[in-house]
């Protein structure tokens, strides 16, 4: 029954979720050359681990989307490895340094995953050998992207997130460091201008952006395996341990906590905006501007939530949905940037020691888009 009101309360979300579940997405999606056996397996195991990622990719024009798929799905593998809590790290830190050796051992797989991604680990000879026949101009952002990844992921194996500029250098090796390979995949390919690959503290901020908000959604996931990676400087004004922050007792503590870490998300959408604007290619828009709209999202959904600390907070099927049919243009994601920055106001607790601060992004964001 709530579903059902929570579907009536979205009429536009509950209609593009029965087209989507009808096939209706493959009336957008790119028709796509699968004679060979390596490249057909790449894009099964890219739906398989991408989620909605792997639509946007999928949807991208000709001449990158192999080679997104690709990088997309080494860095994946890499996070895999990180990722598992079943592999030690006397095996594991050893595999995250060497990582971009690998992409040149045409037999090299790994079999002692447990991860639910572990497909891509036992079967990445396929993925190696697709990487092997991409042009060199591609190759070369991996070369520069990967072995940076597989150190900084490697680095904080070994010591934990302390400080805020922690938080950032973590960020920056698990998602922002992709964006900025993207970037350099689409000015390479001319479809864009060497601006979008070379201005690195915008294409960062999408990185950073996309990170910082699942690290604040997955704290319950993240917490049952034992995966800390909340800022000690903020979470320890609050409470002595991490977890302690999913106690009942501490619950208004750890929302207020948690307010404390979207409110240092949101001062990254400026920097997204403009780097949004001076994207031109179509495809390439849609690529970045989805994951950013549902970023925001999923953060006016955490925003004063308790439920966080109980369990995943998702946005909506529909919503997400009708999120990735939308966000084609510029105009439109200001509008869902705006939206979703007016929920997020509308819900600041008057007591909650960090609600100045959040009236004060919110309205700077707002006068960038109005």
């Amino acid at each position: 029954m709530e579903l059902l009101k929570e579907w009536l309360g979205h009429p536009k979300e509950l209609y593009n979720l029965v087209w989507f579940k009808m096939g209706g997405y493959k009336t957008v999606m790119p028709k796509m050359d699968q004679d060979a056996l390596s490249e057909s397996l790449c894009y099964k195991y890219l739906n398989q681990t991408g989620r909605s990622a792997a639509l946007v990719i999928q949807m991208l024009d000709k001449e990158v989307r192999h080679a997104v798929c690709i990088f997309y799905l080494v860095l994946r593998a890499l996070d895999t490895v990180e990722d598992d809590m079943t592999i030690s790290l006397e095996t594991k830190i050893p595999i995250l340094h060497k990582f971009y050796s690998y992409l040149y051992q045409p037999d090299w797989r790994f079999m002692g995953s447990n991860d639910k991604d572990k497909q891509i680990l036992e079967d990445f000879p396929t993925i190696s050998l697709e990487f092997r026949k991409l042009e060199k101009v591609y190759q070369d952002v991996f070369a520069d992207i990967c072995p940076k990844v597989g150190l900084g992921l490697a680095e904080f194996l070994e010591r934990k997130v302390e400080s805020m500029k922690d938080w950032d250098t973590y960020c920056y090796y698990g998602t922002a460091l992709a964006f900025v390979g993207f970037s350099r995949i689409f000015s390479a390919s001319k479809l864009e201008d060497p601006v979008v690959g070379q201005d690195v503290e915008l294409v960062l901020s999408l990185g950073l952006f996309l990170q910082k908000t699942n690290i604040i959604r997955d704290y319950y996931e993240d917490q049952l395996v034992g995966r800390e990676f909340w800022p000690k400087e903020v979470w320890s004004k609050y409470v002595k341990k991490l977890s302690d922050l999913s106690k009942p007792e501490n619950i208004d503590k750890a929302v207020q906590c948690m307010n404390e870490l979207i409110i240092n998300a949101l001062h990254h959408v400026p920097n997204i905006l403009t780097f949004l604007s001076r994207v031109k290619n179509q495809s390439i828009f849609n690529f970045y501007a989805i994951a950013q709209v549902m970023a925001i999202a999923t953060l006016a959904a955490c925003y004063n939530n308790p439920q966080v600390f109980r369990g995943v907070v998702k946005i909506r099927k529909g919503q997400t949905i009708t999120l990735m049919m939308d966000a084609t243009n510029m105009q439109a994601v200001k509008d869902m940037m705006y939206q979703y920055l007016e929920e997020i106001y509308h819900k600041i607790p008057s007591m909650d020691p960090s609600s100045i601060r959040t009236q004060q992004i919110v309205n700077s964001v707002h006068s960038m888009i109005t």
